[in-house]
C-alpha cells in the first residue's frame, strides 16, 4: 500500500481565499446537489459508516460541470464570442459541452483517439466538435494548446485552474452540510488534482479534523509522486484503464493546496477498482466507471490498512461514464477474483 502524510503548513490565507471562490461559485445554474447516500452493505463489510456523495448523478454523469460551469460563467463577452477549447479524456469535455451550449458559446474539444465513444458521443450530442488526438492526455493537451495559439480562443483547463477547482470545491460545501454529525474522512478521486484540492481548500478552513485521503489508480498516481518529491513530477507513462483520471501530473493550483492539506494518498490496483464498482453496483444499483470507483476501492484499502471500526467515511463516486462493452471485462475480473 503507497501512502504518504503532508505536513499541514500552510498559511489559512489560501483556504480562505479558495472558501469565497466556492460559496460564490453559480455551478447550481446547471449542476444539481447531489445526494449523500448510505451504502449500508459495504458499512456492514467494512464495519464503518460508508457514504457515497453521488456525482454520477449530475446531468453529464460526473462532477466535471460543476467547475466547467463555473470556468465559462466568468469569462468576458469577448472570450466568449471568441470561443473555447479544452483538452479532456472525457467527463471534464461533456461537462464544458454542456456549460458552452447553455452559455450560447461555440466549444472545440481535443479528446484521446482511445477515449471511450460514449464519451466523444456525449461531446458532439451537447453541441461541441470533438477532436481526436493522440494516444493519451498529455498529447491531447498539447494538440489543444496549439489550437489555442492558432484561433484566438479561450482555453479551459480540465483542472489546474482557481475557477475550475473552485468550482469542484462545491462538492464539499455540500458534503459539509449533508453530514453534519460525524464525520472521519473523506476519499477522493485525483486526477490532475482539482476535485481534491478544491475538497481539501473547503472542508480543512471549516473541518480540519476531517481527514482528507486521495485516491489514485496504480498506473496514474501523480499526486503520490508529486508529494513523496516535494514538487510536481511528469510520470513516464499512464494506464489508461481508469480513463477519467490518467494524468501525468498533477496541476500546479490544485498541488499547492493538496501538499499541505491532504493527510494521504492510496493507490488502487485495476482488479480493485473492478471490485469497487461491483460494491457500488450492489449497494446502490449504479454502476460507475473504474475512476468513478476510485473512492471506493480507496476506502477499502483504507480500512484494511489502519485497522479503523465505527468511523463516518464518504467516498465521492465521481462519474459513471463507461461503455456498456467495458463491463464486461470488469464482470470477468470480478470473476476471476472470487475464484483465487
Amino acid at each position: 500500500m503507497s501512502t504518504c502524510t503532508a505536513p499541514h503548513t500552510a498559511e489559512t490565507g489560501l483556504l480562505e481565499h479558495y472558501v469565497k471562490k466556492i460559496l460564490a461559485a453559480p455551478v447550481y445554474d446547471l449542476a444539481v446537489r447531489t445526494p449523500l447516500q448510505a451504502a449500508p452493505a459495504l458499512s456492514a463489510l467494512l464495519g464503518n459508516q460508508v457514504l457515497l456523495k453521488r456525482e454520477d448523478l449530475q446531468p453529464t454523469f460526473s462532477f466535471k460541470i460543476r467547475g466547467a460551469y463555473n470556468k465559462l460563467v466568468q469569462l468576458t463577452p469577448e472570450q466568449k464570442a471568441r470561443g473555447v477549447i479544452t483538452a479532456s479524456a472525457g467527463n471534464h469535455a461533456q461537462g464544458v459541452a454542456l456549460a458552452a451550449r447553455e452559455l450560447g458559446i461555440k466549444a472545440r474539444i481535443v479528446m484521446p483517439s482511445t477515449t471511450p465513444d460514449l464519451k466523444v458521443q456525449g461531446v458532439c450530442s451537447r453541441g461541441a466538435e470533438a477532436v481526436l488526438h493522440g494516444q493519451n492526455f498529455p498529447s491531447a493537451l498539447a494538440h489543444a494548446l496549439q489550437l489555442v495559439e492558432t484561433s484566438g480562443c479561450t482555453f479551459v483547463p480540465p483542472f489546474d485552474d482557481p475557477d475550475v477547482i473552485a468550482g469542484q470545491g462545491t462538492v464539499a460545501m455540500e458534503i459539509l452540510r449533508q453530514q453534519q454529525g460525524p464525520l472521519d474522512a473523506i476519499f477522493v478521486p485525483v486526477g490532475g488534482g482539482g476535485l481534491i484540492a478544491g475538497i481539501a481548500a473547503y472542508v480543512k478552513y471549516l473541518r480540519p479534523q476531517v481527514r482528507i485521503v486521495g485516491v489514485e489508480s496504480q498506473g496514474s498516481s501523480c499526486l503520490l509522486a508529486a508529494m513523496r518529491a516535494g514538487e510536481r513530477v511528469v510520470l513516464p507513462s499512464v494506464d489508461g484503464f481508469a480513463d477519467g483520471t490518467a494524468v501525468a501530473q498533477v496541476g500546479a493550483y490544485g498541488f499547492e493546496i493538496c501538499r499541505d492539506w491532504v493527510d494521504e494518498v492510496i493507490t488502487v490496483s485495476n482488479d480493485e477498482l473492478c471490485s469497487a464498482i461491483k460494491l457500488i453496483y450492489d449497494d446502490t444499483r449504479s454502476i460507475t466507471e473504474p475512476s468513478g470507483a476510485l473512492a471506493v476501492a480507496g476506502v477499502r484499502k483504507y480500512v484494511a490498512h489502519h485497522g479503523v471500526q465505527g468511523q463516518t467515511l464518504v467516498a465521492v463516486n465521481s462519474g459513471a461514464n463507461i461503455n456498456f462493452d467495458s463491463l464486461r471485462y470488469v464482470a470477468e475480473r470480478v470473476v476471476a477474483q472470487s475464484a483465487l
